[in-house]
């Protein structure tokens, strides 16, 4: 698959490439999911999960992130779903080269959630629990959620702990090599907890 673009930036980044490989390999989306986003910012993860999915619903509250998120897809070629197509399920028929056009909202999770989706990830820690609420409710398959501080990890964790959903708990750090003194040396990013789920 090609890789992503991100042309336009937000304020709190991306999801790294090495997370969103993760991310996306527990969400293990195929062409007939409706795919669902709780934060989209600049759209990195919305992009690879419209290469995956059938259909795809991004959230962002802030209006800025989701011109940022609109932008982005443009870059990669990903189709923004009209209003009127926004509601139709398709049969997974977009071929694999063919992106799923995304349904963009502005809204403020669970406010704006699909009771469709089949996969769900929680990019933000905001609102988290009244969104596994809405996850346990609408019976999502799976869902996955990120975080990089370690007292909300922990938090989440119990949260989906307590709503029978937890499935896996896994924590990861990825170092990038740079050059130094004519050799390689490593500088490490923030370790991520992947927690994920099903109802």
């Amino acid at each position: 698959m090609p890789r992503v673009a991100l042309p336009h930036d937000a304020k709190a980044g991306p999801t790294k490439p090495e997370v969103r490989a993760v991310t996306l390999s527990k969400l293990a989306l195929d062409p007939a999911d409706h795919f669902a986003e709780v934060g989209s910012c600049t759209g990195a993860v919305t992009v690879e999960a419209a290469r995956r999915a059938g259909r795809v619903t991004a959230l962002e509250r802030k209006p800025e992130r989701l011109a940022t998120t609109r932008k982005n897809l443009a870059a990669n070629g990903v189709p923004v779903a009209e209003a009127s197509e926004s509601a139709v399920a398709t049969d997974g028929g977009a071929a694999a080269a063919d992106p799923a056009p995304v349904t963009l909202r502005e809204a403020e999770a669970p406010a704006g959630l699909p009771d469709d989706a089949d996969a769900l990830f929680l990019g933000g820690s905001r609102n988290y629990a009244a969104v596994l609420d809405h996850a346990v409710e609408t019976g999502v398959g799976t869902v996955v959620m990120n975080v990089s501080r370690l007292e909300v990890a922990g938090d989440a964790v119990r949260a989906f702990r307590e709503r029978d959903l937890l499935d896996e708990v896994c924590q990861f750090q990825v170092s990038h090599g740079y050059e130094l003194a004519g050799a390689t040396s490593f500088d490490a990013d923030n370790p991520v907890y992947c927690i994920v789920g099903s109802a």
